[in-house]
This record gives structure tokens, C-alpha cells and sequence, in this order.
């Protein structure tokens, strides 16, 4: 394996830190060429001083100027939505891990598209908010999409060498989330430290309150659709609390391929980088015979209404989908400033949903537009 240059979208988040993790520990390996962040900036001048990339971003001028003269001599700072281009597209990297948090991963990624860089996705929003744009750009530049995700990096893993015209159905397995042993009447109280509270996974705010509300799933469920091409009645979704099975593929012979695992995304952030190869990773051998048993129920499309959702838009296709993320990032942000209730995270989707006219295969323009329409919505919905 020669050694791959690595830019790293979101490098201060769950997603960037873990990737960054992977990529110490093979030094003659990986090379970080480019770093983007949000508002960290102290974790990212760490991070630069450490790994000392060409160049950083960060989400203002302001946090540009403070971290100028703190970064290593040679790393160029840049700032903004421009930055973030510039780190995805104009640098020397062979792949750029998009792991910025939301719908702004979607320009860069088609930026690092267009500049023929290979994507290894961790931002869920980017499929779902402009699939159709981004599978259409991968396709035409040639360029591979390996997914970051463990559900969907399991999927991919289980496909190696098989026909996907084989396939009868995918499972994408759920953890179930901070609450998935209570009733919904025992979540109308429920504060944002037990939403918190995952049981099994490490990962940001945000995520976290997606997987116990199950719109994570509703995300991964619409990214499967476009990463695999396959038809939404051809995904299911299982709940399995212990989240060893990460997910798996049932083919037309009924043979099931499942790939399994410890519950730890340095695994799938380094098959992304190191595919078709497999190094050593730092995390546990599975052993089955100390856990003894799994469980696996049925998913409830009642108890999880967000999952339905998720489904029903990408079903409708169009901005449908993008609605749908944009309303739930509004609704999680608001949830966690102590703005509105745990279930209020549904009405609000649910609300700016119903209102919303959808438009068929959107430009990234109208993609934007109703993005920007459906997070105006969320914020002014008073239930």
C-alpha cells in the first residue's frame, strides 16, 4: 500500500479524532494533507501542531486570525465555506473523509468529487439531503464512495464480490438508542443528559439524540438507497441492542452474510482508508462465546415515528429528504438548548413535512433553497 494523503473534513469531531486515531498509528502509511473544523479551535491547533497538514479550516475569520500565528509555519489557515472547499478539493490529497456534522458537507463532498479525490463518507446528510447529484458526480468522475458508516461500511464489506442483482433485501441493524426500553409515555420527561446517554457507542450530541429518537437510522436507511441502488422495499431495519452484528445482506439463495464486530468506529474509519487492504486496528477480538447471547427485535414504526418518516420521504424522493434532515437538525438544536421537549423533536419534523411542496430531482440550488426554507420552519414551529 503506498501512502495515501488524507484530508479531513470535521477533524475535531467524533468522526475526525477517531480517523486521526487511525492514522497515528500507521505513520508510514498516511499522510494528513488537509484539516477543516467548525468552532474548535483549540483541538484543531493541537491537532495541526501534531500532524502538521498543509492546510486547516475553521468556520470564521475571526477564529482564522486567533489561530494564525499557532499553527506549525508552513500550514496555510483558511476560513468558511471556501475554506472547507479548498480543504475537500484544492490540495494534493488522494482521499478526503467528510465528517462535518449536517447539510453542509454537501458542497464539499461534490467539490472533492469533481477534483477526482475519493470519498470516505461519514456525513450522513450529504446522500440524503443530494444523492441523486453526488452518485450521478461519483459516477461520472470514476470516483469511489467507500462509506464510513459501520451499518453501511458492513454492507459494503458483506457486497465484496457479490452481484448486487443477487441481493433480496439488506438489514440495517439499530442499537435502539438512549431510551429503546421505554414507552413513549415515559419519554414526555426525559432530559437531554439520559438522551445522552448512548449505551454502546462513542460519538457527538447530535448523533447521539438521532439514534434514540431513530432519525439516524431514517438517515442511514436513505443513504443505503443511494450508496447500494437499491429500492427502499428491498432495506429493512432490525433493533439490536448489543450492536455486535452491524448489518447484513440476505441474497436470492436465502444465504446471509452479516459482518461483525466490537462496537468501535476506528474499525470502519480505517476500511475506508485502507481498502482493499486490512491492517491491524487497536480495538478487542470479538468473543462470542463471553457475550453467549444477541438480541434482535423487530423495528416498531410506531414507537419510532421518525424512522416511518424517513422511509415515507424517501418513498416521495425529491427535496423530500431534505426537509427531512434540515427540520431534524433544527428540532435536535432546539431539544438540546432546553427549547422544546424530547418528543417535541417529531412534531416538528412531522409539521414542516406536511407543509412542504416538493420538488423532483432539485439542483443543489433548490436543494439549498428548501433546506433553508425547512430550518425556518422548524425554528418557528411553537406546537
Amino acid at each position: 500500500m503506498h501512502l495515501k494523503r488524507v484530508s479531513i473534513l470535521g477533524s475535531t469531531g467524533s468522526i475526525g479524532t477517531q480517523t486521526l486515531d487511525v492514522i497515528s498509528r500507521y505513520p508510514d502509511r498516511f499522510r494528513v494533507e488537509a484539516m477543516a473544523a467548525g468552532g474548535n479551535a483549540e483541538l484543531l491547533v493541537e491537532q495541526a501542531n501534531r500532524f502538521r497538514p498543509k492546510l486547516v479550516s475553521v468556520g470564521t475569520k475571526e477564529l482564522a486570525i486567533h489561530i494564525a500565528d499557532r499553527v506549525p509555519a508552513g500550514t496555510k489557515v483558511v476560513y468558511g465555506e471556501s475554506g472547507l472547499i479548498e480543504a475537500a478539493a484544492h490540495n494534493d490529497a488522494d482521499i478526503v473523509v467528510t465528517a462535518v456534522v449536517g447539510s453542509q458537507g454537501l458542497k464539499p463532498t461534490l467539490a472533492a468529487i469533481e477534483a477526482g479525490k475519493t470519498i470516505a463518507l461519514a456525513n450522513k446528510e450529504t446522500l440524503v439531503s443530494g444523492g441523486h447529484l453526488v452518485t450521478e458526480a461519483a459516477k461520472r468522475r470514476g470516483v469511489k464512495l467507500l462509506p464510513v458508516d459501520s451499518e453501511h461500511s458492513a454492507i459494503f464489506q458483506c457486497l465484496n464480490g457479490e452481484s448486487i442483482s443477487a441481493i433480496r433485501k439488506i438489514v440495517l441493524t439499530a442499537s435502539g438508542g438512549s431510551f429503546r426500553d421505554r414507552t413513549r409515555e415515559e419519554l414526555k420527561h426525559v432530559t437531554v443528559q439520559e438522551a445522552l446517554a448512548h449505551p454502546n457507542w462513542s460519538m457527538g450530541a447530535k448523533v447521539t439524540i438521532d439514534t434514540a429518537t431513530m432519525v439516524n437510522k431514517g438517515l442511514e436507511v436513505i443513504e443505503a438507497h443511494w450508496l447500494f441502488g437499491l429500492p427502499y422495499d428491498q432495506i429493512d431495519v432490525l433493533i439490536h441492542p448489543e450492536s455486535i452484528v452491524h448489518s447484513f445482506v440476505e441474497f436470492e439463495d436465502r444465504s446471509v452474510i452479516a459482518q461483525m464486530g466490537m462496537p468501535d468506529m476506528r474499525v470502519p474509519i480505517q476500511y475506508a482508508l485502507t481498502y482493499p487492504d486490512r491492517l491491524v486496528s487497536p480495538v478487542p477480538s470479538l468473543d462470542l462465546a463471553a457475550l453467549g447471547t444477541l438480541h434482535f427485535r423487530k423495528m416498531d414504526f410506531e414507537r419510532f415515528p421518525c424512522i416511518r418518516f424517513a422511509f415515507e420521504c424517501g418513498r416521495a424522493g425529491g427535496t423530500m429528504t431534505t426537509v427531512f434532515n434540515a427540520a431534524n437538525e433544527i428540532a435536535v438544536a432546539r431539544f438540546l438548548k432546553g427549547d422544546i421537549s424530547f418528543l417535541a423533536i417529531e412534531s416538528v419534523i412531522e409539521s414542516v413535512l406536511d407543509r412542504h411542496v416538493k420538488i423532483d430531482l432539485p439542483t443543489l440550488e433548490q436543494i439549498e433553497e428548501a433546506d433553508a426554507w425547512a430550518r425556518e420552519a422548524a425554528s418557528a414551529f411553537r406546537g
